[in-house]
């Protein structure tokens, strides 16, 4: 088999994690596989090199910042590929550049555009184990780019596709994916199995195992993925297309989202591309809008629009809505950081009818006001006063009997 073996920053933190890593991954070479280890930064490394930059400039320059910050992954892919020596393996350290991971120009969240890997290919044939750098590629004109935060899962994917590997794990702190945040629920349970899909709401909703983008990439080029823990040697989480099985459990898991500010424009005029111009400022803003809704205000000639955007966006939407809002003739804008939004998951809801009507009623049971609702095919959101996160969650999870299958 060929294995890509990714290591996020927790497991590859100090020498002696360096080198527990490198045991792994002779471990699995030792088994009879090829394997391509795919590294992040040393634990808090990048927000180290984010502080210095803070200390030179204000405003640091995107294409500065990139080459910057890329020096992370090198450093632990080298160190990784001395330790792997050292156990008497070969091991060869590579940059995104000799990679051949070209990407767009959008400094600090570049997309992959195609990968060439001649390098990678031509060691794994020699019997050479490469250390990639994850995070990171070059334009065409040879510039350095990031992929953007949890970059390199989407390094350690997109390369399994390129290789056409057998397997991609993902190595973590964490066992795998659970059924909700075991801190907040301790019964909660490791899930053998989920799908595509299902992971990219989970990604999206808040749980921080696996970065959006990557799970995007694995679902394109149906890579399975497995997300392991780099600290013991428990099974993973499989992550793969869906199959009939998963249809039969309505709900997989609870997920929550404290990351989230909601914005009411009031008294807006009720007439056609009002909704439009709003949005499209604040979209020309890079500002991503989750949820929206729109009622009609009480002199019935007018309406109010509230949106949600992540709370590090929420100072640049506020300003954007205030100057759209002015325009308008609006009554005005309130914002309200109070908020979370806890959701349930599971690509059963699909074939099961009542499932949105249970959570509401459950919610209700325990005096918790639903603010906004936003429903999909597999999922069902709720913006909620943030006090009520943890309870939320608690009961979600105890309605489906998540801990229970």
């Amino acid at each position: 088999m060929l294995i890509v073996q990714k290591y996020g920053g927790t497991s590859v933190a100090n020498i002696e994690r360096i080198k527990a890593v490198a045991e792994r991954v002779a471990r699995t070479k030792k088994e009879g596989n090829d394997v391509v280890v795919v590294v992040s930064a040393m634990a808090g490394e990048t927000d180290k090199l984010i502080g210095l930059a803070s200390q030179v400039s204000s405003n640091p320059d995107e294409r500065e910042m990139d080459l910057l910050l890329s020096s992370g992954e090198r450093v632990s892919s080298a160190l990784t590929a001395l330790a792997i020596g050292e156990l008497g393996l070969k091991a060869m350290s590579f940059t995104g550049r000799q990679v051949g991971i070209i990407t767009d120009a959008a400094h600090t969240k570049a997309r992959i555009e195609r990968i060439t890997a001649d390098r990678v290919k031509r060691a794994i044939a020699e019997g050479i184990i490469p250390v990639i750098a994850g995070f990171q590629g070059i334009t065409e004109t040879a510039d350095v780019t990031t992929l953007g935060r949890g970059g390199s899962d989407l390094s350690a994917v997109a390369i399994a596709a390129a290789l056409k590997a057998d397997l991609c794990e993902i190595y973590t702190d964490v066992d795998g994916v659970y059924t909700t945040d075991p801190n907040i629920v301790p019964d909660a349970r490791k899930l053998d199995k989920i799908s595509y899909e299902e992971m990219l709401e989970f990604a999206s909703l808040g749980a921080k195992v696996l970065q959006t983008r990557s799970v995007e990439f694995a679902k394109k080029f149906e890579v399975s993925v497995v997300v392991r823990s780099s600290f013991n040697y428990n099974p993973g989480t499989l992550v793969v297309k869906e199959d009939e099985d998963m249809e039969k459990v309505v709900v997989s898991g609870v997920a929550y989202d404290k990351n989230q500010t909601k914005l009411t424009v009031m008294g807006v005029p009720d007439k056609p591309g009002i909704a439009a111009r709003l949005f499209n400022a604040i979209a020309n803003a890079n500002v991503v809008v989750d949820m929206i809704v729109q009622n009609v205000s009480s002199d019935g000639k007018s309406t109010d629009i509230s949106f949600t955007v992540p709370k590090t966006n929420s100072k640049k939407a506020m300003k954007i809505t205030e100057e759209v809002a002015d325009e308008l003739g609006a009554k005005g804008v309130d914002l309200r950081e109070d908020i979370a939004k806890v959701s349930i998951i599971g690509v059963g809801m699909r074939t099961h009818s009542g499932v949105a009507a249970k959570m509401f009623e459950n919610l209700a049971r325990h005096g918790i006001n639903i603010i906004m609702i936003s429903t999909s095919e597999i999922k069902v959101s709720c913006v909620i006063d943030a006090k009520y996160t943890e309870l939320a969650v608690r009961v979600l999870h105890d309605a489906f009997e998540l801990a229970e299958m």
